[in-house]
């Protein structure tokens, strides 16, 4: 991995935000603690150079397995340079990372530099306390679960919709771990049996990404792409239940759009599966899904009891469909491939036997062969 490390630098303390704006060679600067492994394949699909982080990218709260997918990458990682570098660096500027320190112009703030021994280090502390988080996790899920009750026993107020699910099968695209290759396993799905197609906020550029168009976008907006919002699907942004000012909605109006309103408690996944499953699917299907404790510690988040409840309810639809790509890689076989010669060899031998057209250009090409040995062999017989 190298050490030393050149490129104009891109700054925003929100990952998600300045991925937007990365070119190959960037050097990002964030401020994000525990970098989760979506936010870390972003910045590997933006190529950039290196990442500089004001915070630790593993703070030993959890095992989060962001860096390590950036070393993996060979992607330089400067950690914990401290939150000040927001103000004493502008976006746009060189920057040089020398060993520990990132250098721009004649300032020089001192970091770690992320080694696999350093990393290795942090998850070995980190497992061990995932005991302790993973009691915090469930105290907090329990606790929330009454307050939540509503989502399981009651009619969620969700908004009427023009697309109709009832009787069909739906597939929901959250950007979750792994969810690109998931949802590219399920192309022959789609094309088959043409669901109606839930984003979740960044889930519709996935699926604009293979060339298709999401039916319904759901999310707060803060990670999909005005591209995406345009692209003349329903537009339903999810907002608080205390009727607090959404910044959803304030950022749709900004591009023009009026959206349908959803104030419901949990998370925008779970609104997705619950409008589904209210509005009458006959089949849910979701990818990129979060459901354990590392999902929800990625997001930011002390518990899971909406989402908890959410399955509780769906539960006998639901078709969880993460890591379907990585279920089965089928591979050629030596006798797969013999199959095949044989096929296609019975199938020439077919289209010969019954096309006249075809024996007689077999034939003239026979003829032309044969004519060709003979003059040769003359040639041969005559120099000789």
């Amino acid at each position: 991995m190298p050490y030393k490390i050149r490129g104009k630098i891109k700054c925003d303390k929100r990952t998600k935000d300045l991925v937007k704006r990365l070119q190959p060679g960037d050097i990002a600067l964030i401020d994000h603690q525990d970098i989760d492994s979506v936010s870390a394949q972003m910045l590997i699909e933006r190529q950039v150079a290196a990442v500089v982080n004001a915070s630790r990218s593993i703070s030993g709260h959890y095992p989060n397995s962001g860096p390590s997918l950036l070393l993996n990458a060979g992607i330089t990682v400067l950690d914990n340079v401290g939150a000040s570098v927001f103000e004493q660096v502008k976006e746009g500027e060189e920057a040089e990372i020398d060993g520990g320190r990132l250098i721009v112009g004649e300032k020089s703030l001192e970091g770690e530099l992320l080694t696999w021994e350093v990393i290795n280090q942090r998850l070995e502390e980190a497992k061990r306390n995932l005991d302790e988080e993973l009691v915090r996790f469930a105290q907090n899920t329990l606790n929330y679960v009454l307050k939540e009750k509503s989502i399981l026993l009651d009619e969620t107020s969700l908004p009427a919709i023009d697309t109709r699910i009832s009787g069909r099968h739906v597939l929901i695209v959250v950007r979750g771990e792994h969810y690109r290759e998931d949802l590219a396993s399920l192309r022959a799905y789609i094309a088959e049996i043409k669901p109606v197609l839930i984003a979740v906020d960044g889930g519709a550029d996935a699926l604009l990404e293979m060339g298709i168009r999401p039916h319904i976008i759901i999310g707060d907006m803060d990670s999909v792409s005005d591209r995406a919002l345009r692209c003349g699907a329903e537009i339903i942004a999810h907002t608080y239940v205390d009727n607090r000012e959404s910044p959803a909605v304030k950022r749709l109006e900004d591009i023009g759009i009026k959206p349908k309103v959803a104030a419901v408690p949990g998370t925008s996944e779970d609104v997705a599966m619950l409008l589904a499953y209210e509005k009458g699917a006959e089949l849910i299907v979701i990818v990129g899904s979060h459901s354990n404790l590392i999902d929800f510690l990625d997001k930011g988040r002390s518990g899971m009891s909406s989402t908890f409840l959410t399955r509780l309810k769906v539960g006998p639809r639901l078709v969880d469909a993460r890591g379907v790509s990585r279920l089965y890689g089928s591979r050629p076989t030596i006798r797969y491939a013999a199959v095949l010669m044989l096929a296609v060899t019975c199938a020439l031998a077919l289209i010969i036997a019954f096309s006249p057209a075809v024996q007689d250009q077999l034939r003239m090409f026979m003829f032309e062969q044969k004519a060709r040995f003979w003059d040769l062999w003359s040639r041969i017989k005559i120099g000789g």
